[in-house]
């Protein structure tokens, strides 16, 4: 489904990522974990486009997209959900779902079927994006990313900073996400708890490089932790 074949990527004249190599099948969902400052928001950036690709390659369903901008990415079927929401502060809740349509110039109609799955943004149609709670933006951006139907869903972080109660909302609904429409997601996490729920595999990042590819339990391993966390 999607490929990095040792991706070179960083800012300016700093690189951050040093061959980074993986493989995400269609359906799966993927955890990337590592300390502050590994890459691991630059490997989700670089898959979408936003970080060029210095060296190495990057495929989407066994087409080349290493030189495809992130718009023209996103009309292929990757969405993305980044670090911070960045949602709409000053528009409505409808307004910001209706803005994620846009990448692959979907229908408004998507709407009605993702607020069967989101019920929450459904009680707050015409309010602003500002206006909701933290945990409320978080779910009205992973929304918003599935206006355009993404046959891949990139998530940078979205436990971080969400009260327990609405991260295990989010959790079910990306379960439910992964069943119902069988979307391939990737998604970097610190919440040891969440990713072991979440991930049929995960992978470790260390000095811009993928260091281990795990199963769900093997997030449970002290030595794990202790290299890949500080925990």
């Amino acid at each position: 489904m999607l490929e990095a074949d040792g991706v070179h990527a960083g800012y300016g004249g700093v690189p951050v990522l040093s061959g980074v190599s993986l493989r995400v099948a269609a359906g799966e969902r993927v955890v990337i974990i590592g300390r502050n400052g590994v890459g691991k928001t630059a490997l989700l950036r670089a898959l979408m486009g936003f970080l060029h690709c210095r060296q190495g390659r990057i495929r989407l369903l066994e087409r080349d997209i290493t030189r495809l901008a992130a718009h023209a990415r996103a009309r292929l079927g990757i969405g993305y959900v980044p670090q911070g929401r960045e949602i709409f502060p000053g528009l409505t809740v409808r307004e910001n779902l209706t803005m994620g349509a846009v990448a692959r110039r979907g229908p408004s109609s998507r709407v009605a079927e993702l607020l069967e799955m989101f019920p929450r943004l459904g009680e707050r149609l015409g309010q602003r994006g500002g206006s909701l709670s933290g945990g409320e933006q978080q779910i009205l951006a992973i929304a918003r990313a599935l206006m355009s139907d993404p046959k891949v869903l990139l998530l940078d972080e979205p436990t971080e900073g969400i009260q327990p109660s609405i991260v295990e909302e989010i959790l079910s609904q990306l379960l439910d996400i992964s069943t119902r429409l069988g979307v391939t997601m990737i998604l970097v996490e610190q919440n040891l708890d969440f990713a072991r729920a979440f991930a049929q595999r995960a992978y470790t990042m260390l000095k811009g490089q993928i260091t281990e590819e795990l199963r769900p339990e093997g997030l449970t391993d002290p030595r794990v932790i202790a290299e890949y966390l500080g925990v």
